[in-house]
């Protein structure tokens, strides 16, 4: 597939590239921090995850992370009916539904409009729901337009109330209305936002990540990129932007990515169901490394605006890990360190816990609101992986 054909798109995607270009390297402190030296050692954790279900995921591997913003060829991908191959010579993005002026942009002209940046850690909803399941993240810089003035430009009507966005992946569904007999339909990928949401600053129609056009398999030639929503809100292969008047109660809205939880209330079982949303505060240990008979902790935080990260060896007291990158970058994972000096040999066991800025803290893996769940979306208990130190 051909990305650049015309002038424009070469113009944009060399400034694209210009931009980004001196974060695509580590800083000063990253080389010292997270790019282990020659004769800096990773010790393995005892406790390797199973090997993943669906390895065509591409789940990232903990102990081999050393870049802040991953590599386009680490990304983790989730499909859902396929991935379309689509044209960008012919590639047509509609804004319709409730506006007094629907709008239709070929991929020149969105690249065409105003230009910015984010950086923004994607977590997929399922990442740590199974014990093979927990690397389902990554980090990137995104680049687009952003999408309020377009829906400015195209003027919501008063009735409207809901932003909902078609991919172009389809498939069929089969729906069994009560008393009737099920109905197969087809259906795009599709998922809703309020108009306050979609709205937001920091939402946009993004075509290109880590300075180059996007990757194929996570949404070229345009996605909507969401900061502080769970990866299943990032629709990819973005075709139509519809203002509805009602709330959209799509496949994936109202039946699956669908969190069910059991609450006891006054004595009573309650179940609650929620469409998955915004992400959850979340943490990892990330590796544990030895040089010179110097042990070091490292990890990453992520999902909401992060305040401080904390550590617990074996029963000992938590303490404060040190964050060495990404301190600025509100909608981008954290990487922490934290030195440990002259651990006892045997088996160790690492927990970290974030905290964001509003004071809430990531709750452990016996938190009410997470032994609750039914579902494995939005697992972000702590995390304890086990070392042995010998």
């Amino acid at each position: 597939m051909t990305f650049l054909k015309t002038s424009r798109r070469d113009a944009l995607i060399t400034g694209c590239k210009a931009t980004t270009g001196m974060t695509l390297f580590p800083t000063a402190i990253f080389t010292k921090v997270f790019q282990l030296s020659e004769i800096e050692q990773v010790i393995p954790w005892m406790d390797q995850p199973p090997e993943p279900q669906m390895p065509d995921m591409n789940l990232l591997k903990w102990e081999e992370v050393d870049s802040w913003l991953t590599p386009t060829e680490n990304f983790f991908r989730a499909v859902h009916y396929g991935i379309p191959e689509i044209d960008p010579e012919t590639y047509r993005l509609e804004v319709t539904g409730l506006v007094k002026r629907p709008l239709i942009f070929t991929l020149d002209e969105l690249m065409a409009l105003p230009q910015r940046e984010i950086d923004f850690t994607i977590e997929c909803s399922g990442n740590r729901g199974f014990p093979w399941f927990i690397g389902g993240v990554y980090n990137a810089r995104w680049t687009g337009t952003p999408l309020a003035p377009i829906l400015e430009q195209a003027g919501i009507l008063d009735e409207g109330k809901e932003v909902v966005f078609f991919g172009s992946d389809e498939g069929e569904e089969e729906v069994k209305p009560f008393l009737m007999e099920p109905v197969t339909m087809k259906q795009s990928f599709a998922r809703s936002m309020s108009i306050e949401d979609a709205t937001d600053e920091n939402v946009m129609l993004s075509y290109a990540v880590n300075g180059r056009p996007l990757p194929t398999p996570n949404g070229y030639p345009v996605r909507l990129i969401a900061p502080g929503w769970y990866g299943i809100a990032n629709v990819k292969w973005l075709k139509r932007i519809e203002i509805q008047k009602t709330r959209f109660m799509g496949k994936f809205m109202a039946k699956d990515y669908v969190t069910i939880r059991e609450e006891e209330r006054e004595g009573e079982s309650v179940w609650v169901q929620s469409s998955v949303g915004r992400s959850r505060l979340n943490s990892v240990p990330a590796k544990v490394t030895v040089e010179d008979n110097q042990y070091r902790i490292y990890g990453a935080a992520w999902g909401a605006p992060i305040e401080r990260v904390e550590v617990r060896i074996d029963d000992h007291d938590w303490v404060k890990a040190l964050i060495v990158e990404g301190g600025d970058s509100e909608y981008a994972w954290k990487f922490w360190q934290v030195d440990w000096p002259s651990p006892g040999r045997g088996i160790h066991s690492i927990t970290s816990r974030a905290i964001d800025k509003a004071g809430n803290t990531q709750p452990a893996p016996d938190d009410p609101y997470l032994k609750s769940k039914r579902t494995y979306w939005e697992s972000n208990g702590q995390l304890t992986r086990r070392v042995m130190i010998s």
